[in-house]
């Protein structure tokens, strides 16, 4: 069985604040139950903090992992 390995996170959010919630399903009306447990995730220097159950990825505006293209606003 041939396993393709990723790098890429599976979802990526763009936050305003340095320090986020994950929960894993706050997307989803009434998912709550369908996700994990509430977990508390600060940025650092880096720019990003990845939620330890779900992979998701938090991306602070602005911050130095915050690749994307600017060029488009109006």
């Amino acid at each position: 069985m041939r396993r393709f390995v990723t790098n890429q996170p599976p979802e990526t959010i763009r936050v305003s604040a340095s320090r986020v919630v994950c929960d894993g399903a706050s997307d989803i009306p009434s998912g709550a139950a369908l996700g994990h447990p509430r977990v508390f995730l600060e940025i650092d220097e880096t720019g990003f903090v990845e939620c330890g159950y779900c992979d998701r990825r938090f991306v602070l505006i602005g911050g130095p992992a915050d690749h994307t293209d600017h060029s488009e606003a109006a």
